[in-house]
């Protein structure tokens, strides 16, 4: 009975690897053509709201310690490789519980996607500038984007699951 529990629990990783794999290439060919197109530095405003801005970043997500002197490269490629060994570990364990499994692969593609600049570039590009008046948000990426869901969508399914448990 345990080993029939513990084959319903657990799924194949391939679909939840492929979710992580389309973050990685969206994002990474976001980068490449802004990387290509753009000027460093030189906002291109779309809307009164939101530019697209190239900048490198050589901290974690949304500029977070950024100018902490050159250990975060390593350190945050060491965090994303480990989280992704993590990731996988949980994904083969709970495969079949969508949303839990749905907002890991996102955060694991842009976890992935941003260590791929970190280990190419020394640093991540970032080019999405959102602003109101004078006041920026941080510029980010399509993976800070997919780690920003995905995080949204852990709570929101831990929520449920606590809900549903009453």
């Amino acid at each position: 009975m345990a080993r029939t529990m513990s084959k319903q629990s657990s799924g194949s990783l391939a679909p939840w690897l492929g979710v992580a794999l389309i973050v990685i290439l969206f994002d990474q060919l976001s980068k490449i053509a802004v990387a290509r197109v753009f000027t460093y530095g030189e906002p291109h405003a779309l809307t009164p709201f939101f530019n697209l801005f190239l900048i490198y970043n050589r901290g974690a997500a949304f500029s977070f310690l950024a100018t902490a002197g050159g250990w975060q490269r390593w350190g945050f490629t060491a965090l994303g490789v480990v989280a992704a060994i993590v990731i996988c570990y949980l994904l083969k364990r709970h495969g079949t519980q969508r949303m839990f499994c749905t907002a890991l692969a996102l955060i694991m593609g842009g976890a992935i996607g941003n260590v791929i600049d970190r280990i190419a570039y020394g640093h991540v590009i970032d080019f999405l500038d959102f602003h109101v008046n004078t006041w920026h948000w941080p510029a980010f990426n399509l993976a800070d984007s997919a780690i920003t869901i995905g995080a949204v969508l852990l709570v929101f399914d831990e929520l449920r699951r606590v809900r549903g448990a009453k």
